[in-house]
Order: structure tokens, then sequence, then C-alpha cells
């Protein structure tokens, strides 16, 4: 049989795994000679290991497996592969994996449906220029510059695709600049309209805290026209994206960038992390926390597992947004642990790298969470204690630490 296992991060919000889980359902009616499923790395629940032990159930003996990610960052490069490794050694079951959504024709088509849905709701009309009109994109922000800099070439495609006047890309977290200080300077350059557009996949914290700093902002400048475009869902270009991801495993044209990956080359301001050892600690968190679990909330996550867990354990404020560590910290926050390679076009297993990668289960690593920790200094998560690489523009005056940390200093 045929079988497609998508992965994803997972989250507390309740509606952004409903968003997930709907997104799977949308590819198997699009792929109905397929078995598919999905599961998440933590913080949700079915995790990936249910998903790919339902497959086998079903008689998979082979699955090809995707990272519903739109940028290889940590997780996509990294953190997946180890999880699918281990289940693959386990269980005797072959695994193929491909690669994010990325950059793509499809994934800017979509982006640039969802921003003309907003201006739309806001009184524009197909054809009229923008010339008087800018645009930023809110990426979720992540230590791999690599990841970041795709951002902001979705920014330029949509830009001069759409013909903005002028076009800014900002960050909800872990890099700079944040929304707050970029929707503040570009308050300052003439526009009388502004569209704020979180390229996302889904609902979630981000989502929400993205248009509450626009809002704020938006208060604060009653001269200028904030318009909020939705974040990208599962939007039909997504799942033919997803489509053509399958295919590339399929064909053996399952290629990712790796010329500008800092963990492979010189990249400026990163070059003391070429070749670190890549390994991944979400084994032993999966499904931990999982909304499905949760009933403070409602589907909308307001945070408040984590007050109720630093009540309990006395878990200190760590860095400027306060989690306790026990692995009981949202993720929702753009935690990104950026590290790890990835294939060449064949399985998990098969890095095309040289440098170090070692998938080990246990056993203490580096990796960025990003979560504004200034000093890159060591902690325990748990029985798989790890430490933080320094992020080395943890200090810069527009981020990265977080949407909710009022920051100066504009450029």
């Amino acid at each position: 049989m045929k079988a497609l296992m998508l992965c994803g991060h997972g989250s507390r919000d309740k509606a952004a795994m409903e968003e997930f889980s709907g997104l799977a359902v949308k590819l198997q009616a699009r792929l109905p000679d397929w078995a598919v499923d999905f599961g998440y790395l933590e913080f949700a629940k079915p995790i990936i290991r249910d998903g790919l032990d339902r497959l086998r159930e079903k008689g998979a003996t082979r699955v090809q497996a995707l990272p519903g990610m739109l940028f290889a960052a940590g997780h996509a490069k990294n953190d997946i592969p180890s999880v699918l490794n281990t289940y693959a050694a386990a269980n005797g079951l072959a695994i193929d994996y491909g690669r994010e959504l990325g950059i793509d024709p499809k994934m800017i088509r979509a982006a640039g449906e969802r921003i003309r849905e907003g201006l739309r709701a806001h009184g524009w009309r197909d054809g009229e220029a923008l010339h008087d009109t800018m645009l930023v994109v809110v990426g979720r922000g992540s230590s791999d510059p690599d990841a970041n800099s795709n951002v902001s070439k979705v920014m330029r495609m949509l830009w001069e695709g759409l013909g903005f006047g002028w076009g800014e890309t900002v960050y909800s977290g872990v890099t700079f600049p944040l929304v707050g200080p970029g929707l503040e300077h570009a308050s300052r350059l003439g526009y009388r309209r502004i569209v704020v557009f979180p390229y996302f996949l889904f609902t979630g914290i981000l989502v929400r805290r993205i248009f509450e700093e626009t809002d704020r902002i938006a208060a604060a400048h009653p001269e200028i026209a904030f318009l909020k475009a939705s974040y990208l869902g599962a939007h039909d270009l997504v799942v033919e994206t997803l489509v053509d991801r399958l295919t590339e495993i399929l064909e053996g044209t399952n290629n990712m960038n790796c010329q500008m990956c800092k963990y492979r080359e010189q990249v400026l301001g990163f070059e003391a992390e070429v070749g670190l050892a890549q390994e991944s600690h979400h084994h032993h968190v999966e499904g931990i926390g999982s909304s499905a679990d949760c009933t403070l909330c409602a589907d909308t996550c307001t945070g408040a597992c984590r007050t109720a867990a630093a009540r309990k354990t006395g878990a200190h404020a760590h860095g400027h947004h306060g989690h306790g560590h026990g692995h009981g910290h949202d993720h929702d926050h753009a935690h990104d642990h950026a590290h790890g390679h990835d294939h060449h076009g064949h399985g998990p297993h098969d890095h095309g790298h040289d440098h170090g990668h070692d998938h080990a289960v246990s056993g203490g690593h580096d990796h960025h969470h990003g979560h504004g920790h200034h000093h890159g200094h060591g902690h325990d998560h748990g029985p798989n204690g790890h430490t933080h690489h320094p992020y080395p523009h943890a200090d810069h005056p527009l981020g990265p630490l977080s949407m909710t940390t009022n920051r100066k200093g504009l450029s």
C-alpha cells in the first residue's frame, strides 16, 4: 500500500491543531489512493509515532513522510528525522523523508490570495494600484539566518508581484526586527495604508499576538489604516505544494537547500556553529502537555497551563517571558531548535552531509531555543539535559526577545 505521514510540530492551541488535521484531511482527499495519517513532535496528540503505528496496522511497509512546515530550520532538518529514524529502526519500517514547503510559486500565489482577500475586505478592488500601500510580512523567526532570509524572499516576491509601494519583513520572535519595532518603523514611511500578513500555516498564540501588536501600533497611529490579512491555512495551493513534495520523493529529486546552512558552511556571523553535532530532544517530550489533555482553555490557548505549571513547580521566570523548564514551556512562541541537516532524497537515514550527525536518542545536546536567553547558558529539560548555543544577536535592540516585550531603539 502507499502510505503518507504528515509531520507537524504541535501546539497547545486546539484550534491550530484542528486546522492541521484539516490539512491532512484535504491531503487525503487529494490523494485517494494513498493512506494518509499525521502526528506531532510535541504539545499535541496524536504524536508522530501514533500516526506511524496506524499506517503499519493498515499494512504499510514503507512510508513517505513530509514535514508540514514552511521552512527548514531545526524541526524539519533534525527533530522530525530523528523521531522517524528511531521509529524506523525499532519497527523495521522503511521511511522516506521529504523536504519542507519552502519557497515555491504555489505558496507565493496562496499568500497573494490571502493578501488580496484582506484588501478586498477593506474596499480594495482587483486591479487597483497599491502604490500608496505598504506590505509587512511577518515570519515566525528562527536562529537560523537561512530560514529567516526565506521570509524576506517571500516578502519581496509578494511586494513586487502585487505592486505594493513598499515592503518590510518582521518576525514574531527569536530574531529581529520584532513586530512592534518593525511596525513603528513602517509607520514613519508615509504610507496611508499598511497590510500586515502573517506568513504562517495556522492560527495560534503567535498569530493572535501579531494581530494584537498590530492593533496596539494602529491605535498610536490613527492616520494610517492597518489591514490584517489572514494566515495561509489549508489553502488548496498549500495542499498542491505538499503533493509536489511527495512527487519529489518518488522521483528522487528531493534535495534540500544546504548552500547557506550554518551547520555546513561558514555563514557570516555563525562561523562557530559549523559541524556542531546535531541531536533531537523531542523523544522524551512527545505528547507531554498536549492540548488534548488540557482543560484550562477552550479552543484558544491562553497560556493558563504555563501559569499553573509555574505555580506548581515554583519555576522561575527565565529570560523575559518566564517559562518553567520541565518542558512545560510553550513552543508557540517561535521556539526553534534551528539545527541539523537533512536529506538528499531518500530517507531520514540518508544525510548527505559529513559533519557529525548523531541522532542519538539520549544525551546532552546543543540547540537554539531562541526564547530570548541572552547568554547561551545551560539548563536541564528533564532526562536529556541540553544547552543553548548563544544566538549572536540576542541583545539586538529590535529583538529578539518576544512580542510581549516592549522594546525601543528603533532604526
